[in-house]
């Protein structure tokens, strides 16, 4: 009885909290929009908060809805003024003129740089299509029609009282000036911002201090803090103002939980400030320790700190883990992604090995000459975190050879209880050339891989050599695992018109499509002569198919986790 109230209107407060749910599920969300007024006046903030994100291969929204349709949605309501400008630049007739809900309002995450590529490319597509309701513009206009349109929707959106909660904002970015202007403005739009994403490669004539102490006067509410920054500026007098102003920022916050720190890490700013109580979660990207000598006086201090990421940093060495093995405090090392082996790891590894649930590292190869070493070293850190860590639940293997793949499978059969997501990549990505040994370490993993896998995964992706017969292998060996997002990549020595290839798609459904095995599924074909590749997806009647067992074919690059710091970020 009370289920009943609650869908058909009745318990309107507890239906809300139910649809809060389906807060990342657009087509649940897109098909609730339909069942009453209700059930669409609670939906449609939700599929509007955030709609320059949404990546168009994924769920319900074609490429045409991302590119086209929000995009003229909001277009129908800008302002009289705006509307002549715009027809003045050639567009005469905007579609959606009927508009139900005040969309504008809704946006609570912003990211500079996909407001200005959904423009662009909803630009593109309007000349692409001819579109008969559009006079074209000219080429020389497109970049003063894009920053018309640009400045028109973050006007719209500030005019409308939308509150953001995610601020994402690029320095290096031909709209920064835009968006910098309008929000020195008005003080509500991103005075209550829990997310702040800062990308600032600064140079000559970058100014980004006006925001920043913008923000320390009218924002404290911030919780997660990502900064990326690099100085180029000749004048030292910015750079020390830049710093102090950032370093300020940081010490007005009062809630900060997260904080993540790319290139730069100051350090010295978490000494003595406001988030010595609430900071919980340190996440360090491609910093240099080298310079830093006080670590274990900042971690000390910091009383609830929970988790530390360390991601491809450098000058690990026993300067560094002689100030972590002196720390008093438990180091909770929850992530480390490495790609040398350096002094005193193991040191390391006993003291903070039991935290550890991330783990990965690139190619060896890049800096050293001597490949027996190389060798030598990657199998040497993996028996020392099969060793030590029994928590992994992120494994990342690139790169990998036939010495160090059986000490991948021993750390694989260690961790198998914890383990939920597993990338194993020869790396085809970054141009290396095709060689036997990747066929031979290939044929390895699907021969031996299958039997070791854990019942159920959240992430597998596999990108290898394969043959059908230790395909099939594979196949027949992890039936006895569900994997929730599956992703292939065939690498195939040649063109797609020099190379004879197996068909796998045949065994790809007996044995996935048919048991029902995953819930996203990816297949991708990548030749290595051209780089050119083919796609499951592309495969419109085979997705179909796949879709009637309840199966999910998406794109490839939008399945796989590309970098780690993007799924830490959600994680």
């Amino acid at each position: 009885m009370a289920c009943s109230k609650i869908f058909s209107g009745e318990l309107p407060e507890l239906l809300s909290e139910i649809i809060q749910y389906f807060r990342n599920d657009f087509s649940t969300l897109h098909s609730c929009i339909l069942v009453n007024r209700l059930w669409c006046r609670l939906a449609i903030p939700l599929l509007w908060e955030n709609p320059f994100s949404i990546i168009p291969n994924k769920n319900y929204f074609s490429i045409e809805y991302h590119k086209i349709r929000f995009i003229e949605t909001y277009l129908v309501m800008l302002n009289d003024n705006d509307k002549i400008k715009l027809y003045e630049f050639g567009i005469n007739n905007p579609l959606h003129s009927n508009i139900l809900f005040n969309y504008s309002s809704f946006i609570q995450y912003l990211d500079t740089r996909l407001v200005g590529d959904c423009i662009e490319n909803w630009v593109s597509s309007v000349k692409k299509n001819e579109k008969p309701s559009y006079i074209f513009l000219k080429i020389t206009q497109n970049l003063d029609f894009i920053k018309f349109v640009y400045k028109s929707l973050i006007k719209m959106f500030i005019e409308n009282e939308a509150v953001l909660h995610t601020f994402d904002i690029k320095i290096r970015q031909k709209y920064f000036d835009i968006v910098s202007e309008l929000v020195l403005q008005s003080s509500n739009f991103i005075c209550n911002i829990r997310n702040f994403y800062l990308e600032s490669y600064l140079y000559e004539n970058d100014n980004i201090t006006p925001l920043l102490k913008f923000l320390n006067s009218n924002c404290n509410s911030i919780s997660s803090l990502y900064i990326s920054s690099s100085c180029n500026h000749k004048d030292n007098s910015k750079l020390i103002e830049y710093s102090s102003q950032l370093s300020q920022l940081i010490k007005s916050q009062k809630n900060l939980k997260k904080i993540f720190f790319l290139y730069d890490f100051p350090h010295s700013t978490l000494l003595n400030s406001n988030c010595l109580n609430t900071l919980n979660t340190i996440i360090l990207f491609n910093i240099d320790f080298k310079n830093i000598n006080f670590l274990n006086e900042i971690f000390e201090q910091l009383n609830v700190l929970e988790s530390i990421h360390i991601i491809y940093c450098r000058s690990l060495d026993f300067n560094f883990i002689q100030q972590i093995i002196n720390l008093t405090k438990p180091f909770k090392l929850k992530s480390l992604f490495v790609n040398k082996i350096f002094e005193s790891i193991e040191l390391l590894l006993q003291k903070s090995g039991d935290y550890l649930e991330n783990f990965g590292f690139g190619s060896f190869k890049i800096y050293d000459d001597d490949d027996d070493d190389d060798d030598e070293s990657e199998s040497q850190l993996i028996e020392l975190i099969t060793k030590y860590c029994k928590k992994i639940r992120f494994f990342e293997l690139y790169e990998f050879n036939i010495q160090n793949i059986y000490p991948s499978f021993n750390l694989i059969k260690n961790i198998q209880q914890n383990l939920n997501y597993l990338t194993i990549d020869l790396n085809y990505d970054f141009g290396m050339c095709f060689c036997d040994s990747d066929a031979e370490v290939s044929s390895i993993v699907l021969r031996n891989l299958g039997q070791i896998l854990p019942p159920k995964l959240e992430y597998l992706n596999m990108s290898l050599v394969m043959n059908t017969n230790d395909f099939i292998i594979f196949l027949q060996n992890s039936q006895n695992t569900f994997i929730k997002k599956l992703i292939f990549s065939n690498i195939i020595n040649g063109t797609r018109e020099k190379v004879g290839q197996d068909d796998m798609l045949y065994y790809i459904k007996e044995y996935i499509m048919k048991k029902r095995r995953v819930k996203y599924f990816a297949f991708l074909n990548l030749f290595t002569d051209n780089y050119d590749k083919e796609e499951l997806y592309d495969l419109k009647d085979e997705v179909k198919e796949f879709k009637l067992h309840d199966i999910v074919v998406q794109n490839y690059n939008d399945l796989r986790i590309s970098r780690f710091i993007e799924f830490l970020k959600e994680y």
